[in-house]
């Protein structure tokens, strides 16, 4: 690739965007030390809030403000990496190893990110072929179960006011205010109440509808193993070989349509449909349910 001396513009928007990055990094780490230490933070400081133990009585300790920051900081990155690198490796394997030489040529390069990689590579080759299908559905509802956690735990906070964020409630780590003019607390306090109920109904909905998904997707399923003895459909008035799946590349066997109209094997299109939503050619977003099996085509 030929090389040119960089412009202006380039060197302008670099540098904006280090500074950026350092003044993140700073005020985290410094938001970290402030608590580690005891301090109120300038949130705190702004509200005239101090931070309590269970007893009420007492500033935490430095364990529980040491496991708040973990919490808080650690173990949320450190779970996404996990789930990102076994989600991808999961998939890569069912893809037969497509991207392999792409993580071999960055092997060399030491992050956590690598490091994480070739565990979670390990362990996925420790895994047969069926207990892979499975695990990539699990990761999947496993990373959607920690999103309705998350909106659980705010509805929550929004009616008993306490425990803004998980890494408090794990660590134990309460709020007391300083008495003063802050308004009317009990229409505050019922305000917010108010907001956890629709918080909570829309949860429940949400619940709903991806329960319901996934019976849609249980009873797809079912279907398939109902029709999975049938001969396999082929041509009679042609001696053309029938058209092949562009899933699994062999001639179509029990022809299934996507609302896009889209041709796959019954198996092919309910297995994908599993981890995605959307059909493999031009992506276009349909529910499992809406397929259609083909009888009697040819």
């Amino acid at each position: 690739m030929p090389l040119a001396p960089a412009n202006q513009s380039q060197l302008i928007r670099s540098s904006q965007k280090d500074e950026y990055y350092q003044t993140f990094l700073r005020n985290n780490a410094n938001e970290a030390f402030q608590t580690l230490a005891g301090y109120q933070t300038l949130g705190e400081e702004y509200v005239n809030i101090v931070q309590v133990d269970p007893t009420k009585s007492r500033i935490p300790s430095r364990t529980r403000r040491g496991l708040f920051v973990l919490c808080h900081s650690f173990f949320p990155y450190l779970l996404d990496k996990v789930l990102v690198c076994l989600e991808n490796e999961l998939g890569c394997e069912q893809d037969g190893g497509r991207g392999a030489r792409q993580r071999q040529a960055a092997s060399w390069l030491w992050s956590l990110e690598s490091w994480l990689r070739g565990r979670m590579r390990r362990a996925v080759a420790l895994l047969s072929e069926p207990q892979r299908r499975a695990c990539l559905p699990a990761v999947f509802v496993f990373h959607q179960g920690l999103t309705l956690l998350h909106r659980l735990h705010v509805a929550l906070f929004y009616i008993s006011g306490s425990f803004y964020h998980l890494s408090k409630r794990a660590a134990g780590i309460s709020y007391l205010r300083v008495m003063g003019l802050n308004g009317d607390d009990g229409t505050i306090r019922s305000s917010y109440r108010l907001l956890g109920a629709v918080s909570l109904l829309q949860l429940l909905i949400t619940v709903c509808l991806q329960l319901n998904n996934f019976r849609q997707k249980q009873r797809a399923r079912q279907e398939w193993k109902l029709y999975r003895n049938l001969s396999p459909q082929r041509t009679q008035s042609s001696g053309l070989r029938a058209a092949s799946c562009m899933l699994c590349l062999e001639e179509r066997r029990h022809a299934t349509s996507t609302p896009c109209g889209h041709l796959f094997c019954w198996e092919c299109i309910t297995e994908w449909c599993n981890t995605k939503a959307e059909c493999p050619l031009c992506r276009e977003k349909f529910q499992p349910h809406r397929l259609v099996y083909l009888r009697n085509y040819s």
